[in-house]
């Protein structure tokens, strides 16, 4: 290919002109001019008000690129991130240093930077979701410094509570549709069985679950809630129904259900609504009507009622055992931490953490003193800091009541954020210490927990209103503005 030479908009424009009538080349060279004495005249006004009286604003991308040639580095970002924005005071946001240049600048966009080595940055929106470690462990000895003993702590757990069902609109709690659960035919395995429900939490609102019982019942059995997190294939994924196909082999009931707009929540909302405030609400509802539903029947136990999720899962046992003292055992999974909120709105979306002058996750956990509770922690995420700070103060919470040893940390520096083998293992273990379940029948000839015998169903086994939704009652509420009218209508919030 030969090269071609450039031609600029200035010269294409003159090669125009000479190739035009005489009076079409006069009309077009005096709107030439009058075009480029209009822009002279802008760059001009714009360079006079770039001062005091404009507040020394300049476009964000043009202080990016300022700062990348100051600072000698790279700062990723779209076009569709910088469109529009300014930055008032741009020049006097600099500093001699680069990190505390950027966050002069980006701090009033609600903008910040991730450090993705030296000196290679991305923009990002700001999270208020996460804070530096620093800051959350300083924060929540802020929070350390409100109480000393058990009375001083149970005062603070009394202004606490409350205010999380104001905060979550649940004060009072909508009535509860009088509709029966839709359960379907047991399915049975080796050492448990499987049942799908459907409980309905508002008029044509359903929260979906999947029951797990041993095959053989004797007597009152312990229950464990289990509210799946943000991964991929929701409650149906292989590794939910193992731990809860395990539980109920061990000999308690285990009850998997979807947080809002997950699994077939998604029949009757989208996946974007799960991302929404309303939704934290919305699945602490459903959560306490599942609560509500093992509570009622006649083979619970209702002194051994636990819950263990991991992820948004964990948030929300988190939640749930701070609220409800119902629960009398929680176990949440890579989730809790004092520097780390919850990354989608369905954990913080609703104003929870400015209950009572503000909380944490970290307090909340410590609200399920003294009833035993498991933080399982890992190397990867939020809590790969757990043992340093946040778990040392759960342990003189606790301590208040003379139960330090019935809060545990099982803490995995190697791994990564799942519920993987090794935190299932802990979970059982804690079952097994706390609820009294039998694993004796579960281990192989290493003592190791032997899951093999655990069947993985289709994802449409687990299913309750048919494998296209076709058995969705026909009052069913559909879409995201009808929920949100139905729901305030019934609350009066």
């Amino acid at each position: 290919m030969k090269n071609r030479t450039r031609i600029t908009p200035v010269k294409y424009w003159l090669r125009l002109v000479r190739n035009l009538h005489f009076k079409s080349r006069t009309v077009l060279l005096v709107a030439g001019l009058c075009a480029a004495l209009n822009l002279r005249a802008q760059s001009q006004n714009a360079n006079s008000q770039y001062n005091a009286d404009n507040q020394y604003k300049k476009p964000l991308v043009e202080v990016l690129n300022a700062v990348e040639s100051r600072f000698q580095l790279k700062i990723k970002f779209t076009d569709a991130q910088v469109k529009d924005k300014w930055v008032n005071y741009a020049d006097w946001r600099f500093r001699a240093d680069a990190d505390e240049t950027l966050a002069n600048i980006l701090s009033p966009l609600d903008l910040k930077v991730n450090k993705e080595k030296p000196g290679l940055y991305k923009l990002k929106a700001y999270e208020y979701y996460r804070w530096e470690v620093k800051d959350g462990w300083a924060y929540l000895d802020s929070l350390a410094l409100k109480y000393h003993d058990q009375a001083s702590w149970e005062q603070r757990k009394a202004q606490i509570r409350p205010e999380l069902y104001t905060a979550l609109f649940l004060d009072p709690l909508p009535a509860m549709p009088a509709s029966k659960p839709i359960i379907t035919p047991k399915r049975v395995m080796d050492g448990y069985t499987v049942e799908n429900i459907a409980l309905e939490i508002l008029p044509g609102v359903w929260i979906n679950g999947s029951i797990y019982k041993p095959l053989k019942i004797k007597g009152k059995l312990p229950v464990v809630l289990s509210p799946d997190g943000h991964w991929d294939k929701q409650r149906y994924r292989a590794d939910c129904q193992i731990r809860c196909a395990m539980i109920a082999k061990m000999g308690a009931m285990a009850i998997s259900y979807d947080l809002f707009g997950w699994g077939e929540s998604q029949l009757q909302f989208k996946y974007e609504d799960h991302r929404r405030s309303l939704a934290q609400t919305i699945q602490t509802l459903g959560g306490i009507r599942i609560l509500d539903y093992v509570s009622s029947l006649k083979e619970t136990d209702t002194n051994r009622i636990g819950i263990s999720g991991g992820s948004g899962g964990g948030s929300h046992t988190i939640l749930m055992a701070a609220m409800d003292d119902r629960i009398k055992l929680s176990a949440p999974v890579v989730a809790m931490s004092s520097y780390f909120y919850g990354g989608c709105p369905c954990e913080s979306g609703m104003p929870i953490h400015q209950c009572a002058g503000g909380t944490n996750n970290v307090e909340l956990a410590a609200m399920a003193a003294p009833n035993p509770q498991l933080i399982v922690s890992d190397g990867s995420d939020w809590t790969a800091h757990t043992p340093q700070h946040d778990f040392p103060y759960l342990q003189k919470l606790y301590s208040y009541y003379g139960e330090k040893s019935k809060v545990e940390n099982v803490h995995l520096p190697n791994e990564k954020h799942d519920f993987g083998i090794n935190k299932r293992i802990a979970l059982y273990d804690f079952l097994v210490k706390y609820f009294h379940l039998n694993a004796a029948g579960l281990k192989d000839k290493t003592v190791k927990y032997d899951e093999r015998k655990v069947t993985i169903e289709k994802e449409n086994a687990l299913y309750v209103f048919g494998d296209k939704g076709e058995r969705l009652p026909k009052n069913a509420v559909m879409g995201f503005g009808q929920l949100e009218s139905l729901f305030y209508s019934k609350t009066g919030n």
